[in-house]
């Protein structure tokens, strides 16, 4: 099975496509099952007419759906897969439509119904596209059935050309048509606002399961990271005294110096440490994203050798305030505006966008264009110490996310490689004071 589970918009169209499966086979059986009771009642055959094409039908979908079962986990193109699952349907609902009495069939809603769960499916976009092969596959059967060119079965010809004229044709022709195009617009509508909601639970999911496990890390780290840093600073104060106590020598102060220097990392990489394992809680206040980030993006910019190879546009709104203390927030941007920085090689485009999706929450887009990442990356990038930069720490994405769930917010990342990386910050937002 090619199916990724650990891929949930992927897993989410294999079971919606596996339900699509079922449901087709359910009723092909009722169909069936239908043509049997009447069959049984009017001392009809199977292959009496109209029944031998209702009997066809019902068996062709047994068929397909026995078929469609089995390549189904053989795929990996799930959405084409699902095209022409749904297409080939509404070929066989014209086909009903057809042989129970074609303009005079009771049975042309069916296009809504398959529309409807087209949309579901295959997004708007494919509910609009099956909504036009119903609409002209529709047009099609009246117009050769009014031509003369196709008879419906089991009905005279020339019966519903004494029965309708060619205006109430096209009234019912277009009311058929808006309204298919009508269900496709607001199932459609419907299936974006669905896909949006999972799309939102399982960024926050995932949130949970990092947060859940960075927070038994963190208590223990935390201890840790004291534990070094106090013999460090002994350390260091030491090699502080002996080297003034010491006649000089080149080559023992050279020691000296390295040592000096190591410590210092150790320390700051310590400090890192503390600051991913319990983020202190600073000096919060309500800050005006505008102004803060324009600063930050401003300092940002100011490096002319960055400036040379790096366009930097940004989208900033007004009047979104959020509570944090500006320090905090300035090292969670500084972070993600260096992370794009590096992610761009040579020369390239990082775009920061703010904004308000709610009336609750403050959204922080940052974008590149850079190498972008692997799924397995993603699922890891959060994840103290890990790093794909030589002299990287890894501490810098999870220090970032410890900082922004420390003040209920959370972070998402969209990636893909070769074409660059999104990450998504929201925060709650304030009211001015």
């Amino acid at each position: 099975m090619k199916i990724d589970l650990q891929n949930k918009p992927r897993l989410d169209q294999y079971r919606k496509l596996k339900w699509l499966i079922f449901f087709r086979g359910l009723f092909a059986a009722v169909l069936f099952g239908s043509a049997v009771l009447i069959g049984v009642h009017g001392n009809l055959t199977f292959f009496s007419k109209p029944l031998i094409f209702i009997n066809s039908i019902a068996v062709g979908l047994l068929i397909l759906s026995s078929l469609y079962s089995v390549i189904l986990p053989r795929l990996y193109h799930l959405v084409r897969f699902g095209y022409v699952q749904i297409f080939i349907d509404t070929l066989i609902i014209t086909g009903i439509i057809f042989v129970t009495g074609s303009f005079s069939s009771i049975f042309s809603f069916l296009y809504l119904v398959v529309i409807i769960y087209a949309s579901m499916v295959l997004s708007r976009t494919g509910g609009m596209f099956i909504a036009f092969c119903a609409c002209v596959q529709y047009g099609v059967l009246i117009a050769l059935e009014f031509q003369g060119v196709i008879y419906p079965v089991g009905i005279e010809a020339g019966f519903i050309f004494k029965n309708y004229n060619w205006n109430y044709v096209l009234y019912k022709l277009l009311i058929t048509i808006a309204a298919c195009f009508g269900v496709a617009f607001l199932s459609g509508f419907l299936s974006e606002q669905e896909r949006r909601a999972k799309k939102g639970m399982w960024a926050m999911e995932e949130q949970v399961k990092r947060v859940e496990k960075l927070a038994a890390i963190g208590e223990m780290a935390s201890g840790l990271a004291h534990e070094i840093k106090n013999p460090l600073a002994s350390l260091s104060g030491s090699i502080q005294f002996l080297r003034e106590d010491i006649p000089y020598d080149p080559d023992r102060d050279r020691l000296m110096d390295i040592i000096l220097r190591e410590a210092d990392r150790l320390s700051a990489l310590v400090n890192d440490f503390l600051m991913f394992a319990k983020p202190q809680p600073g000096q919060t206040r309500i800050v005006d994203l505008n102004v803060a980030l324009n600063e930050i993006i401003k300092v940002f910019m100011a490096d002319n050798r960055r400036s040379r190879r790096i366009e930097v546009t940004y989208e900033l709104a007004p009047a979104i305030f959020i509570k944090i203390d500006p320090e905090h927030l300035r090292q969670v941007l500084w972070n993600l505006l260096l992370n794009a920085d590096e992610a761009i090689e040579t020369e390239g485009h990082i775009h920061i966008k703010m904004s308000a999706p709610d009336k609750n929450h403050a959204s922080i887009r940052i974008t590149d264009n850079g190498c972008g990442m692997t799924e397995e990356t993603i699922k890891t990038i959060f994840d103290p110490f890990f790093t794909a930069k030589p002299k990287g720490t890894g501490l810098g994405l999870s220090i970032v996310q410890r900082i922004i769930t420390s003040y209920n917010g959370f972070i998402d990342v969209e990636s893909a490689p070769g074409k660059g990386t999104t990450f998504n910050i929201q925060l709650p937002r304030e009211m001015p004071s």
